[in-house]
């Protein structure tokens, strides 16, 4: 078993594999742990060659950044908070990943106004808050036909146009991957 050093995630897979990054400490911000993304990344098969990827919320970049690694084609990051996202910029200029870009700014704006599409998208947004009911609302606009979101909650909304395809639980957190619904209107 693997213990996350207090500020510092660790890129676990991929092109980057081992390399340690370290993060501001934020008031809220919880790095999905290097189990959680073994699994994710399972599940997803390892290799995203070609994908592009949205982290929501994306804090210490530890799923953005695990998924530019492991070959996604784009990945768009967006975090509000300063701090954040001076460590992801520095990231990013450190590991040469020009596939990456790093959006400073609310995730919700982000979402009323992006007008791409991606083929996974990640969502971690602040549990105090409780967001995920209303990004599964209104994120479907920005999925690709066949995309998958991987989501973290303390406890699942109502899921109204979605279905988890595989879930797990690593203490107080749940996280799944979903996918549309047939005939759903997530997408609206």
């Amino acid at each position: 078993m693997t213990t996350q050093l207090k500020n510092q995630v660790r890129i676990i897979g991929g092109q980057w594999k081992r390399r340690t990054l370290k993060f501001p400490t934020q008031s809220g911000l919880r790095p999905t742990p290097d189990r959680v993304r073994e699994t994710l990344f399972n599940w997803l098969g390892q290799d995203l060659t070609g994908a592009s990827c949205l982290d929501l919320f994306a804090g210490s970049g530890a799923l953005g950044l695990e998924a530019a690694s492991r070959h996604a084609a784009r990945v768009v990051m967006v975090e509000m908070g300063r701090e954040a996202v001076a460590a992801l910029r520095e990231h990013k200029t450190l590991l040469k990943a020009d596939h990456v870009e790093i959006i400073a700014g609310d995730a919700l704006r982000y979402v009323d106004s992006c007008r791409e599409q991606f083929d996974l998208i990640f969502l971690d947004p602040p549990y105090a808050v409780n967001l995920l009911p209303e990004l599964l609302g209104k994120i479907g606009a920005l999925l690709k036909v066949d995309g998958l979101i991987y989501a973290e909650c303390p406890q699942w909304p109502d899921l109204c146009g979605w279905e988890i395809i595989r879930e797990g639980r690593a203490g107080q957190v749940q996280h799944a991957l979903l996918r549309r619904t047939t005939g759903s209107s997530a997408d609206a």
